[in-house]
């Protein structure tokens, strides 16, 4: 079985669609965790434990590749041909980047408010659901894979905005005997 050979959707016997079962993966990995891992190679020759090192490694980088949404749709991209590493592809849509102004002003004028970063995290979290519905259907439905391209660039925009408003919602949390919750 060469594992270091196959994609990773072939890896763990998963349609190459963005749209998975996970846990169909969890359990595909568990199983090839369980031919692969090094302690089972333990009293194996050099040269076999470091394959199964590598074998290892292949399917926990796979893992974390497909159980992560934006890593599975770059991933996804990436086997259909598009350069999702190009640093300098700075274009967007004038409406997000519009869109994303508006946001960073309402974060700054919610700072301190938790209802204003309620309401400012429904908003982001409806954005990045929708997000994940175009990338679902331009990657499964409709073959669009420039257009999934250009979601997933909103995408993991809205991610790290996402981030910042939680932290922000994070450091609000009601003190209690000294320590937040």
């Amino acid at each position: 079985m060469n594992l270091l050979a196959q994609n990773f959707f072939a890896l763990f016997h998963l349609p190459e669609r963005f749209s998975i079962d996970l846990a169909q993966l969890d359990y595909a990995y568990r199983e090839i965790q369980k031919q692969v891992h090094p302690d089972r190679h333990v009293n194996a020759a050099d040269t076999h434990r470091r394959l199964a090192l590598q074998w290892a490694a292949h399917a926990n980088e796979a893992y974390r590749t497909l159980r992560d949404p934006i890593a599975r749709a770059r991933y996804l991209c990436q086997l259909r041909g598009i350069d999702t590493q190009d640093e300098h592809n700075t274009q967007m849509p004038a409406e997000f980047l519009i869109q994303q102004i508006e946001w960073r002003e309402a974060l700054a004028h919610a700072q301190g408010e938790p209802g204003a970063l309620g309401i400012l995290h429904s908003e982001i979290s409806a954005a990045k659901q929708f997000e994940l519905n175009q990338i679902t259907s331009q990657l499964d439905q409709t073959n669009d894979t420039p257009g999934a391209y250009a979601s997933l660039r909103k995408l993991m925009f809205i991610e790290k905005f996402f981030a910042d408003i939680k932290s922000d919602l994070s450091r609000l949390a009601p003190v209690e005997n000294g320590k937040q919750s």
